[in-house]
């Protein structure tokens, strides 16, 4: 499809569902695009659903790469209204089956052998079929029930020929609406392309998988499934099929006799695992992605499907983050500024206390609420938008787990009304402050370190020595800096001077112009040619010296 063809396609859906009352038309710099934004509101129709609902549904309408893009934009509610992130969230990607597909033969074309030699069966009809990849169940020679995760042919195609447009349409909004600005466009498609790429690399999606199934290996908390790498291709995973109750389905879950609590506490708990402790947390667990091993139902456990998006932190940002939520705990906004701070998260210019008065105003209200029913994601995000009034930039690197913590509580709240998010995670957050970064671990650090500060104390004197040659040099070159900075303050001098002696000889040449046509000019030209002659010229130097000066 032509760049052409997929621009009429958008603008039949932005007129479809008038999303065009969506930008405000005073942040409109074009005049022309200005007229023809009022012509439409005063035209057409005014639209009756609400806004994040018309957007949806257009992204919807769009496709696989646009419901994406939804998804990916519904968890920056730093940046959007609640209403339309709250719609966008919404979004599914759930598609028809590939239309003529012969599953055999693809994983024939894939394995280069006949599926015969490896699979006992495989089944044509897909399980689930979403707008990436589709999922056939299958059997190995063994008896192993297993399924085959297949990436859609000609996909590659589609989305880099939908990102190109999204690419050019996100920079040309970001240029021309200075209000669109703080949107990011550019860096979030940008982002959504990535993760889309990396969402067609099936031995990415393994790694991860892998790894996840390593760090939850002795834990009844998560269950990974087993990934058959000798089975993987870049376009075709094979793992083993696992079966449970799909997290949203609530009633089958009580009728089970799971315990909620229990499993909504266990979900917290998992959260801060990934994050804290392994440093690899599974960044996509919306309940299309979570089943529910209900064998114990008083102990249940998760079991986590599509390992595709995976984020981490670094060391800083973790322990920036960390410290941050435990001055949140303990309501100590002081600490909360400083730590802002040395992160680099707020500018270093930014006024400490009038930041700490704003955040103790968000928190307080919040504070004063039994804990029980105080949204923990809602509150972050309440302190990230209030950062944002002291132009605290977005951190690309806490976005997936902005929206992991979200999905985690919203899907334990939905298990369990009750559920005390601060209860569970205080008591964490501690024991991994005091391991982390508490006595012990400085002098853990200090131990580690040892036989990298001992070979430095072995270079010393050697170091000391280059140090002192680069500091003769440095102050070589500083001193012939400070020579060149004098001559050229020498000649800005002097042309200072020469431009002020050419505008006191200009001026003195048109006064004598004046002087010299004054009398022939009330005369007549007749008789003083000479004099005429001598005051043009005399004009013509003075007003070419003020020129030049």
């Amino acid at each position: 499809m032509s760049d052409l063809q997929q621009a009429s396609r958008i603008l039949r859906q932005v007129l479809r569902h008038r999303l065009y009352s969506l930008i405000p038309i005073k942040s409109v710099p074009s005049r022309g695009a200005h007229l023809l934004l009022r012509a439409c509101n005063a035209v057409l129709p005014a639209p009756q659903a609400p806004d994040g609902r018309r957007l949806r549904d257009a992204l919807a309408a769009l496709g696989p790469v646009y419901i994406k893009l939804g998804q990916l934009l519904s968890t920056r509610r730093d940046l959007l209204p609640v209403n339309i992130a709250d719609e966008l969230a919404t979004l599914q990607d759930q598609v028809e089956p590939i239309g003529g597909f012969d599953v055999h033969q693809f994983v024939r074309a894939q394995l280069q052998r006949d599926p015969g030699e490896i699979f006992a069966s495989i089944e044509s009809t897909p399980l689930a079929s979403a707008s990436i990849a589709q999922v056939h169940a299958a059997q190995l020679l063994d008896g192993s029930q297993v399924v085959i995760k297949i990436v859609r042919p000609g996909i590659r195609t589609q989305i880099a020929a939908d990102m190109a447009l999204i690419r050019t349409l996100a920079q040309r909004i970001h240029d021309a609406i200075p209000d669109a600005r703080r949107l990011h466009l550019p860096a979030v498609v940008a982002d959504h392309e990535r993760v889309l790429l990396n969402e067609l690399d099936m031995f990415s999606e393994a790694r991860n998988q892998i790894q996840l199934r390593r760090n939850f290996a002795e834990s009844d908390l998560l269950y990974v499934p087993r990934v058959h790498g000798e089975l993987t291709r870049e376009r075709m995973l094979v793992m083993e099929r696992v079966y449970g109750v799909p997290i949203g389905n609530v009633a089958e879950l009580r009728k089970q006799g799971v315990d909620m609590q229990v499993l909504a506490h266990k979900g917290v708990e998992t959260f801060f695992t990934q994050v804290f402790e392994h440093n690899f947390f599974h960044a996509d667990m919306h309940p299309g992605n979570i089943l529910i091993d209900t064998t114990d139902p008083s102990n249940p456990r998760y079991i986590a499907l599509d390992c595709a998006i995976i984020g981490s932190l670094t060391r800083d940002d973790q322990s920036y983050l960390a410290q941050n939520l435990m001055a949140f705990f303990n309501r100590d906004y002081k600490r909360v500024v400083a730590l802002h701070l040395a992160s680099g998260w707020v500018p270093p210019d930014t006024d400490p206390q009038q930041f700490e008065r704003v955040i103790a105003n968000v928190c307080e209200p919040i504070f004063a609420k039994p804990l029980a029913e105080i949204s923990f994601g809602e509150f972050v995000l309440e302190l990230f938008r209030t950062a944002g009034q002291f132009n605290m930039e977005v951190q690309p690197q806490l976005v997936l787990l902005q929206k992991t913590l979200l999905y985690i509580e919203g899907l334990g709240r939905q298990l369990y009304p009750q559920l005390d998010l601060w209860e569970t995670a205080q008591p964490f957050m501690q024991r991994w402050t005091a391991a982390r970064l508490g006595p012990a671990a400085v002098l853990s650090d200090w131990l580690n370190a040892g036989p990298q500060l001992w070979d430095q104390l072995v270079r010393l004197p050697t170091t000391l020595i280059g140090n002192e040659a680069e500091l003769r040099l440095l102050r070589a070159s500083v001193h012939q800096q400070q020579a060149n900075v004098e001559r050229i303050e020498q000649h800005l001098h002097s042309s200072r001077r020469q431009r002020r002696y050419r505008r006191v000889a200009g001026i003195g040449f048109i006064a004598a112009s004046l002087w010299l046509l004054w009398q022939p000019l009330a005369q007549g030209i007749g008789s003083g040619e000479v004099t005429m002659l001598a005051g043009v010229v005399s004009a013509f130097l003075g007003s070419a010296l003020l020129i030049r000066a």
